[in-house]
């Protein structure tokens, strides 16, 4: 029967963050606007995104409404709404209606473009460097994940699974900096878990799989 070692019991730090990351969550998602919107830093305009998700998944999903349709009504709704406050506002003197600075200013969508770009990239460096064969354990785990989520995809339309992704991005982090210690406590117990699966496993099975010999370095 083959042995396999076990962990001990200082492998994981039972301090240690979630994925060893050393900074702040705030600082891992980016900083600036987009991280204040994620960990409901500004509370209107998380509850404004996340309203304004679950209405587009209602009309979609439930009301059955296309695209194009949604687009000319909202168009309609809207265009209709400005003509009457600007006409009331000539009338009973209210503030004529105007376009919110926030959404002029170029920094805004710039920040937003910077963070995603930089974190395509990042997850492409990753991924092409676990394709490569460079580590095997989150290769299988790539794997396995895609595979499962290929089954998941048979189940739920695509519209329920964006739904659910923007759901999970909008609430998990906040969840997690609200609860971090409880956690990164299940989250080290999960890891000594898994890895002590992937030790057996490495022992039982990949380990007695023969390599090839090694060849030689000619020396010139």
């Amino acid at each position: 029967m083959a042995t396999y070692s076990s962990d001990s019991d200082n492998d994981f730090a039972p301090t240690s963050k979630l994925l060893g990351r050393q900074r702040p969550i705030h600082s891992v998602l980016g900083g600036g606007k987009v991280a204040d919107i994620l960990l409901w830093r500004d509370k209107r305009f998380s509850a404004a995104i996340l309203i304004a998700v679950a209405v587009m998944w209602f009309l979609f999903e439930v009301v059955d409404y296309t695209f194009v349709t949604l687009l000319c009504h909202v168009s309609i709704t809207t265009m209709l709404i400005v003509f009457i406050w600007s006409a009331g506002a000539d009338m009973f003197g209210w503030t004529p209606p105007s376009i919110p600075k926030d959404i002029l200013q170029d920094t805004s969508f710039v920040d937003v473009a910077s963070i995603l770009h930089k974190k395509f990239n990042n997850f492409l460096s990753k991924c092409h460097f676990v394709a490569c064969g460079n580590d095997a354990k989150s290769f299988f785990l790539a794997i396995i994940s895609l595979y499962l989520l290929s089954v998941i995809g048979n189940y739920i339309s695509t519209l329920n699974l964006l739904f659910f992704g923007l759901l999970c991005v909008e609430t998990l982090p906040f969840l997690y900096e609200r609860y971090e210690e409880e956690v990164d406590y299940v989250a080290y117990k999960m890891k000594r878990q898994m890895r002590k699966i992937y030790r057996k496993f490495n022992a039982d099975f990949l380990g007695k799989i023969p390599s090839g010999p090694a060849k030689e370095k000619k020396v010139k």
